[in-house]
């Protein structure tokens, strides 16, 4: 199983949820624009048709990025505490250079959200948490060089 498609349900909701409004709310309001832009005549030298066009470009790519996730996405569900850290589980780190503690929930890799403490599995840091367990320590090589954690609680 890939990591970039393992989603937790709350994950596979929310990208559900993005996909139904692109297709029906985001893709009206585009062709609308195109439709207002073409009004305006030559389509050569019409800025706001070629804006339009790739807006609606990027919403069609990311629209079959969704599909395809939610196509093949596979919804993993935390397991059972069995004191190992796996897709779901929520983790506590002190940082053992600077004695900072952190909480973080491990997600697949669409759902990762580095600023609210959601890290994909397929990150360094998630990498080096799977399978570990309470009291171990991890190395993640990080821009500003090798960090230290220790895991103080698996949840």
């Amino acid at each position: 199983m890939s990591n970039d498609t393992m989603l937790s349900q709350e994950g596979f909701d929310k990208l559900k949820k993005e996909l139904e409004f692109l297709k029906g709310h985001e893709r009206q309001r585009i062709a609308d624009n195109i439709r207002e832009a073409k009004s305006h005549g030559d389509l050569r030298e019409n800025a706001m048709y070629h804006e339009a066009k790739l807006n609606q470009t990027r919403l069609e790519s990311r629209i079959a990025e969704l599909e395809r996730i939610v196509l093949h996405a596979q919804i993993v569900e935390a397991k059972a505490t069995d004191g190992t850290a796996s897709l779901g589980s929520k983790i506590s780190l002190e940082d053992l250079e600077w004695g900072d503690k952190m909480n973080i929930t491990l997600v697949g890799a669409f759902e990762a959200d580095p600023a609210n403490d959601l890290i994909s599995v397929a990150s360094p840091m998630g990498t080096a948490l799977l399978e570990r367990s309470e009291g171990d320590t991890i190395e993640v090589e990080t821009p500003g060089g090798l960090q230290k954690y220790k895991i103080l609680s698996i949840k």
